[in-house]
């Protein structure tokens, strides 16, 4: 007797397992679709997000010094009220108390406006007068010699004090008929005693500055 042989083909359990599983896998990946979806993280908002390095940055402005606090050198004419006498204090300033061999005192003031509103007065060098005397008698003057004087009219605030910039005496007499004489003659040191007043368009230092010559 011959067998039978039955044909070779695929069994119907397996093929409903294959489908299940290949609809399973489908399945499991729509679900992580959306998970990824709706747990995926978010942008930060424009309210928390960083600001880039290069968004540009607003500049600031700095006004510019309209009252300086040294005396300016050169001509200038300030707009408001001239300041009264009694509102401005200058004082005589030098840059050491004694001086030996062949130091220059360096000789300077400073002007303030003592009372309690902005007012203009001329500091320029056409309105100053350096003065140094020993006892009574006058050893110096910057007026002898003064070359190219400027008026520089300042508006002083209330308490601002300016401060010139010091020139350097020679430690030689001075008269309008020297001013050229390069071999003036010399005041007398030792020990001598000088004193420095100045006077700023008609107003002058309450009080002088000592100093000694060696």
């Amino acid at each position: 007797m011959s067998s039978l042989k039955h044909p070779v083909g695929p069994q119907p359990g397996r093929v409903y397992r294959r489908r299940r599983l290949v609809v399973g896998l489908a399945l499991l990946a729509i679900i992580v679709v959306v998970l990824l979806i709706v747990f995926a993280p978010r942008g930060e908002s424009d309210a928390t997000a960083p600001v880039s390095s290069n968004t540009p940055v607003a500049a600031t402005t700095t006004k510019p010094t309209t009252n300086p606090t040294t005396v300016p050198t050169t001509k200038a004419t300030a707009a408001g009220k001239a300041c009264h006498m009694s509102a401005v204090d200058v004082e005589a300033i030098t840059d050491a108390n004694s001086y030996s061999g062949t130091g220059q005192p360096k000789l300077s003031f400073s002007i303030t406006n003592t009372g309690s509103k902005s007012c203009t007065f001329d500091v320029g060098t056409a309105k100053q007068v350096f003065t140094i005397t020993s006892g009574t008698e006058v050893y110096w003057k910057s007026t002898d010699c003064q070359t190219n004087p400027v008026s520089t009219v300042v508006l002083l605030e209330p308490g601002k004090t300016l401060t010139s910039t010091p020139i350097a005496w020679d430690r030689a007499r001075s008269d309008p008929s020297t001013c050229k004489d390069q071999n003036r003659p010399a005041v007398p040191s030792g020990g001598a005693s000088y004193h420095l007043k100045v006077q700023v368009d008609g107003v002058t230092s309450k009080t002088t500055k000592q100093f000694l010559l060696y």
